[in-house]
């Protein structure tokens, strides 16, 4: 089995300091190339009571400027855009991109940004009715021949174009621990991620997707496994540790890369083959190394 790694950009600017930002990443991208292969990006407004950059736009921007990597969204939230759009986007950065880009998508969570933008945050079943529809414009649009209509429950489409189709068909990653999220994931997605979780509690929300697989008639081994979340590491545990308090982290990837190696190696006998790291201290040459020259050999 192979196993694939992305790194997640910073969600913003540093106090607004967009250079540093971009240091920062071109930095971090020359420590980690040769090791990992993706960069992700969140679709937050703000964060913890600082600015972020639009998703789509800094999606765009790191496809242009990266070109050896592979792009993705960690996860769209399907409520902030219209879905039919949202279809045609994708297939254009796809397109541009050379066939670099991943989606991925959830429902939506965080009541506090909808609110802020003006945009309406219906209750948790109806956000997941909207994903359901939302995939279903997504797959149609990238499908089917010609203008394209379709009616669900709360999203249309009535003879949309979307030109030229994904080439390779762009992979959906719907993220998100909801019992329903996980049963759209198995009748839509091709790949499943939820993460800052050990693999007692990942391989508890793993179970029902089988299920669901089996009652779709869909083979299970066809649906990836996707681990996201932060990674602090360090030369002892003290100093992971340290790293993971002053990006205030947590979660089962901190310790020293025998400790976080033998947590991982876990993920990947139970069947996880992509990890999308948070790891703190980038761009810190001595983090990037213990990450790239400790850890990841471990991987094979």
């Amino acid at each position: 089995m192979t196993v694939d790694f992305g790194w997640q950009t910073p969600f913003g600017p540093p106090k607004g300091n967009y250079g540093k930002w971009l240091a920062d990443v071109d930095a971090s991208v020359d420590l980690l190339k040769d090791h990992f292969r993706s960069l992700w990006v969140a679709d937050h407004f703000f964060w913890e009571g600082g600015p972020t950059y639009e998703a789509w736009t800094i999606l765009s921007f790191l496809a242009a400027r990266f070109p050896n990597w592979e792009v993705g969204s960690h996860v769209l939230g399907q409520g902030f855009r219209n879905p039919a759009l949202m279809a045609l986007m994708a297939t254009t950065l796809q397109t541009v991109s050379q066939g670099r880009f991943i989606m991925g998508i959830g429902a939506g969570w965080k009541e506090d940004e909808f609110l802020a933008y003006d945009y309406e945050f219906p209750r948790g079943g109806i956000r997941i009715e909207q994903l359901e529809d939302t995939l279903n414009i997504l797959k149609k649009l990238w499908t089917e021949a010609g203008q394209v209509t379709y009616t669900g429950k709360h999203y249309k489409i009535v003879d949309a174009w979307c030109e030229p189709k994904p080439e390779p068909m762009i992979p959906i990653m719907v993220g998100g621990p909801g019992k329903k999220t996980r049963r759209l994931a198995a009748q839509y997605a091709d790949i499943w991620n939820w993460g800052m979780c050990d693999i007692a509690i990942y391989s508890e929300l793993v179970e029902p997707i089988k299920q669901h697989c089996d009652d779709l008639g869909r083979d299970f081994s066809t649906l990836r496994l996707a681990w996201s979340g932060v990674m602090a590491i360090g030369k002892t545990e003290k100093e992971a540790q340290r790293y993971a308090e002053e990006n205030g982290f947590g979660g089962p990837f901190i310790g020293t890369a025998n400790q976080i190696g033998e947590k991982m190696a876990e993920f990947i006998k139970f069947g996880v083959d992509y990890f999308m790291l948070n790891i703190a201290g980038l761009p810190d040459p001595d983090v990037a190394g213990l990450v790239t020259e400790e850890l990841m050999p471990m991987m094979g």
